[in-house]
């Protein structure tokens, strides 16, 4: 089996999900009021220079300002060429390398000899803002079709790393090169393997009509204000999803499918014949499953197949991963159970760090290996799964102690981040007080406040479930506080309360 596209269209958002071999890999959201911003391309306004950082803060007609570092507006050295190509290759799912011999390092440069405030510029969003940090920005340009990027403000050929056939590389470059203007620069995607130049021809005329119109725009337009949208999330992962190896595109809306049969026709119109509408009474995502492991992926325990389980939890600064073996305790030698455990747990922990798309420094607790050897399988083992990763993964070496740390490329909000918010309750620690300590709370307040309140009573109105305890186990304890304080406590049940609420008159 290959892999399938999956795509349900609402009036509110749109999903996408990818398919391989049947299992749900990768999940994309995009909700129609907040609609992701990037690749966009703005005419912003510089509105604050911060020399001792290296970035300038930029007004590019959104809420928070989007912020700029100095290594993306470098552009007046020789070495530019070589800037742009790395950076087109970090913010490129494909990754491009530049050849060997053009890896110049490039002079030190200050950013306010760059830009000064009140500037306008022309800069893309290279960055989705994540939490309370705004979007990143970039003045290196690259529009994205099929088979190609144009980078315009460049003029070099790269080709994608991914692209391994040395016989196919040249005869790409030698078509690019041959039909490309002299002022314009173009990375090969994977997706141009075996292209003939008919193809890349039209995609290089799409590119070149798409950025002449944006600059219409800039000479025009007011700053700030957008130039360029990127194509709608259902486009974009048939554009940027689509490889050698897709079986299947399913959609559930009647009007997006014949978008993409459109763009399909235009741009790939090998790739028609793989779409297909879904007319089904059930859901979509129920049908083939997705729903379902959308669920799981929320949680916290992850079972695996033997009964162990990993845990994941989120803070502010990393993700911990910690691996427990669980139900599973094995037929033989404890070692050999605790190596097969962590070894099932690294195959789930790279397919969970996909799905929920966890970025940042990533901190692994494996159950701990007395060998030598075995913390080296399965280091190994965690490397060879996160081959398939299109985010950049650095892993280092198990520790004595068993952790690994390791980074992933953040590159938008994690999934739980997307879909979830702080619990009401618990405020986001993750628990709530026992009703045990609660009761005992109560207690304490009334013997604070009965002096203030007048009378020979107090009435107290708390959740039922700590009604039920006050009255059932600690009923002794509140007649000695009836007694210490010389007064009658009335408890009564509101249902409305929240569990850790009380009220005291």
């Amino acid at each position: 089996m290959g892999s399938d596209l999956v795509i349900n269209v609402a009036p509110q958002e749109c999903r996408v999900a990818l398919l391989e071999n049947g299992t749900l890999t990768e999940i994309y959201i995009e909700r129609e009021r907040d609609r992701g911003i990037g690749g966009n391309i703005y005419k912003g306004k510089v509105v604050r220079i911060l020399p001792g950082m290296q970035f300038a803060f930029v007004d590019i007609s959104l809420p928070k300002a989007a912020f700029l570092y100095v290594d993306d507006i470098y552009h007046d050295f020789k070495d530019f060429e070589a800037e742009m190509l790395k950076k087109a290759g970090e913010e490129d799912e494909d990754g491009c390398a530049p050849e060997e011999d053009d890896k110049p390092i490039p002079p030190p440069v200050q950013i306010k000899d760059l830009i000064t405030e009140g500037q306008e510029l022309l800069v893309q969003v290279s960055k989705e803002p994540i939490g309370t940090k705004g979007p990143r920005i970039t003045s290196h340009i690259s529009l994205p079709s099929r088979h190609l990027v144009l980078m315009p403000t460049v003029n070099h050929v790269g080709i994608s790393r991914r692209l391994e056939d040395e016989a196919e590389r040249r005869r790409l470059k030698e078509i690019i090169k041959k039909i490309k203007p002299p002022d314009a620069g173009f990375i090969l995607r994977t997706a141009s393997e075996g292209a003939s130049e008919e193809d890349l021809k039209l995609d290089l005329d799409y590119l070149l009509k798409l950025w002449g119109n944006i600059k219409k725009k800039q000479e025009k337009g007011p700053a700030p204000s957008l130039l360029h949208r990127d194509l709608s999330l259902p486009l974009r992962a048939f554009r940027d999803l689509s490889t050698n190896d897709l079986d299947r595109i399913i959609v559930d809306s009647k009007e997006e499918y014949e978008s993409i049969l459109q763009f399909a026709e235009t741009f790939m119109p090998q790739l028609t014949k793989l779409v297909s509408f879904y007319d089904k009474d059930d859901p979509i995502f129920d049908y083939y499953g997705i729903e379902n492991e959308l669920n799981r992926a929320l949680g916290k325990r992850v079972w695996l197949k033997s009964g162990g389980y990993i845990v994941i939890e989120k803070t502010e600064a990393l993700t911990t991963i910690d691996v427990n073996t669980g139900r599973y305790v094995g037929k033989g030698n404890p070692e050999d159970t605790i190596l097969r455990t962590n070894l099932e747990a690294v195959k789930e922990i790279a397919y969970q760090l996909r799905l929920r798309n966890i970025g940042g420094i990533i901190i692994i607790d494996f159950i701990d290996m007395k060998k030598e050897e075995n913390r080296e399988k399965v280091f190994q083992s965690l490397r060879e799964s996160l081959k398939n990763d299109k985010s950049k993964t650095n892993i280092l070496r198990i520790s004595e102690l068993g952790l690994v740390e390791m980074t992933r490329k953040r590159t938008r909000n994690d999934l739980i981040g997307y879909l979830s918010e702080p619990c009401i309750y618990c405020d986001g620690k993750g628990f709530i007080k026992s009703k045990l300590t609660i009761c005992y709370e109560v207690f304490r307040e009334i013997r604070k406040e009965a002096p203030k309140i007048p009378g020979d009573k107090i009435y107290i109105a708390i959740h039922p479930e700590i009604a039920d305890l006050v009255y059932a186990e600690e009923r002794r304890h509140l007649e000695d506080l009836e007694n210490e304080i010389r007064k009658k406590v009335l408890v009564k049940a509101n249902e409305n309360l929240h569990l850790e609420q009380y009220e005291i008159s």
